[in-house]
This record gives C-alpha cells, sequence and structure tokens, in this order.
C-alpha cells in the first residue's frame, strides 16, 4: 500500500513524500523529473516494498513539497543538500546511523540531474546509481555545444526559460504540457488513461514555477544568439566521474535525449551496465515499470 507522509528536513524545506515497505527496511530512494511528481514512481514502489522501503519525494517546486520563489534556490547544490537530509530523515525513522548508505538511488529526467550531482559530491551516501533517460552533465555539456541535432531536440528549454511560461503552460487545461507526454504533437500515449491525467492535474494544479526554475538555474540550456555563455563552460573530469556502481536505463525513442547522449558515457561512468530499449521513449518508467523493475532487481543482485 502506498502511504504519503512530510519530511520536513533541517534546513527549511519539507518534501510531500510517497512510500511503501517497512520503515526499517533497506532504503530504496526514487527521484522524478519535469513535469512529473513522485506518483510516477507507485508501480516500483509496490513491486520493492516487500524487501525495501520504497520513497519516492516530491522535489522541492513540486506537489505540496516547499517551492521557494528564489530562482537560485533551484541550484543542483541545493538539491543534493535536499536528498541528503531525506536520507537522514529515514534512516532516523528506522532507528539507523542518519548517513547509513542507500541501498539505490533511481531517477529519471531532472532527478537524474539530482541523482548524478550526488553520486559525485555524496559518494559514501549510496550503494548503487540506477539512471533513466536523463543526461549525464559532461555528455550533455558536450551535445549540447557541437550537436546541432541536440541543440533543437533541446530547444524547448529555453521556452521553459520565459517568464510567461507558467502560465502559458497551464491555459486551456494545460493544453502545451500533454504534448510534453505525448511526443509533442504525437497519438495519444496509451498509458495516459484519464487516471494518469488526473494524477498529472492535481501536480500541475499546485503549481508550475517551481519546476520551471529547474531549468533556469541550470547553465545546461542550448545557446541562443543572446546568450552563448554555454559555449564557455566546462567541467573537469573529477567534478563529473561517478564511481559507485551504476545502471542505465535509456528508452532509445527518447525525442529529445537520443541515444547520441551515451556515447563515451563509459569514461565517466567506469563501473556502468548500460541497458537499451530500442522501442521506449522517455516515459519508459510508465511504458514499462516491468523492465524497470526486471533491470533494478538485477542491479539489486550485483
Amino acid at each position: 500500500m502506498i502511504e504519503s507522509f512530510f519530511a520536513e528536513l533541517p534546513h527549511g524545506i519539507t518534501l510531500s513524500c510517497r512510500a511503501a515497505g517497512a520503515v526499517d527496511a533497506p532504503l530504496l530512494l526514487f527521484l522524478h523529473g519535469f513535469p512529473e511528481g513522485a506518483f510516477v514512481w507507485d508501480a516500483l514502489l509496490s513491486h520493492f516494498a516487500g524487501r525495501y522501503r520504497c520513497v519516492a519525494p516530491n522535489l522541492r517546486g513540486y506537489e505540496q513539497s516547499s517551492a521557494p520563489a528564489e530562482v537560485e534556490a533551484y541550484r543542483v547544490k541545493h538539491l543534493v543538500a535536499d536528498i541528503e537530509a531525506l536520507i537522514a530523515h529515514c534512516n532516523r525513522a528506522a532507528g539507523r546511523a542518519q548517513g547509513a548508505p542507500l541501498e539505490a538511488l533511481i531517477a529519471h529526467d531532472w532527478g537524474g540531474a539530482v541523482a548524478w550531482a550526488f553520486a559525485v559530491q555524496r559518494r559514501e551516501w549510496l550503494q548503487r546509481l540506477v539512471i533513466v533517460n536523463s543526461p549525464h552533465p559532461a555528455t550533455f555539456l558536450r551535445e549540447l555545444q557541437h550537436s546541432p541535432a541536440q541543440q533543437a531536440a533541446s530547444s524547448y528549454m529555453n521556452f521553459l526559460c520565459r517568464p510567461d511560461a507558467a502560465a502559458r503552460l497551464a491555459a486551456n487545461d494545460f493544453a502545451r504540457l500533454w504534448p510534453f507526454l505525448t511526443g509533442r504533437g504525437g497519438d495519444e500515449a496509451a498509458w495516459l488513461t484519464e487516471a494518469v491525467k488526473a494524477q498529472y492535474r492535481a501536480v500541475w494544479s499546485a503549481g508550475l514555477q517551481g519546476g520551471l526554475n529547474y531549468y533556469r538555474a541550470s547553465p545546461l540550456r542550448p545557446p541562443t544568439a543572446d546568450d552563448r555563455s554555454l559555449l564557455k563552460i566546462e567541467f573537469p573530469p573529477e567534478f563529473v566521474t561517478v564511481l559507485v556502481p551504476t545502471l542505465v536505463i535509456w528508452g532509445e525513442a527518447d525525442i529529445a535525449l537520443p541515444p547520441t547522449l551515451l556515447d563515451g558515457l563509459d569514461a565517466y561512468v567506469p563501473r556502468m551496465r548500460l541497458v537499451r530499449v530500442p522501442e521506449a521513449t522517455h516515459w519508459i518508467v510508465h511504458e514499462q515499470p516491468g523492465r524497470v523493475a526486471q533491470e533494478i532487481e538485477a542491479a539489486l543482485r550485483a
């Protein structure tokens, strides 16, 4: 059974969370992306609840979690601090040492951006990392700097940074948001039932600006005629090399994040197992939750 709770963190942020499994079981943490919410992990929370404590927070800015107004509050260092504090919160509830490591940090899209950073900066806090269709910062930077195809695929990011983006996305029952889930004009996705749409509406109706602030706070977005700052960014290897065992699951029909983002990834993630799913899109967690669970099971046994 899925339960809900609020994690009040010491640095003043509260995260609304969904969870399943015994409080004192080994911990799995699931991070969602944009324009999602914690509910997207429900099938996996239920799947693993027999052996693990499974927790999926609504990240800051989403649903009923704290939503600071300042863009700076959405920089990665603050998001990493949220996850560290949430792990400590869950460990205290379980009667464990606050710094006891996660069994796995499992993340998609923007949640993956946070997870990549966490795995570098807080390596001792996790046993393994699972990334689902979320680009590694080094390969994403490379493609944004040098690939016209990736620049075009990511052009929506600049729209999401507009000051009027939240209002435009919310208009007419979120008419501009649904195409993010259906291929931006493609056929209706089979998984996007009326019940799932209601879950998305509930998250979106709580406010969109927090989720959009992730894009505004990040320097990684396509260069424009007025902003070429991306072309000057460089990442020292030690800032982006992930040394924990990592499973990467990639739906190769992702129109925003094509498989070229996987080229050279092993240089930054030397302990990686890569699973390519040719027929899956960016929304593989919705499309094939059983396949995602199967691959995570294998990673947990490794």
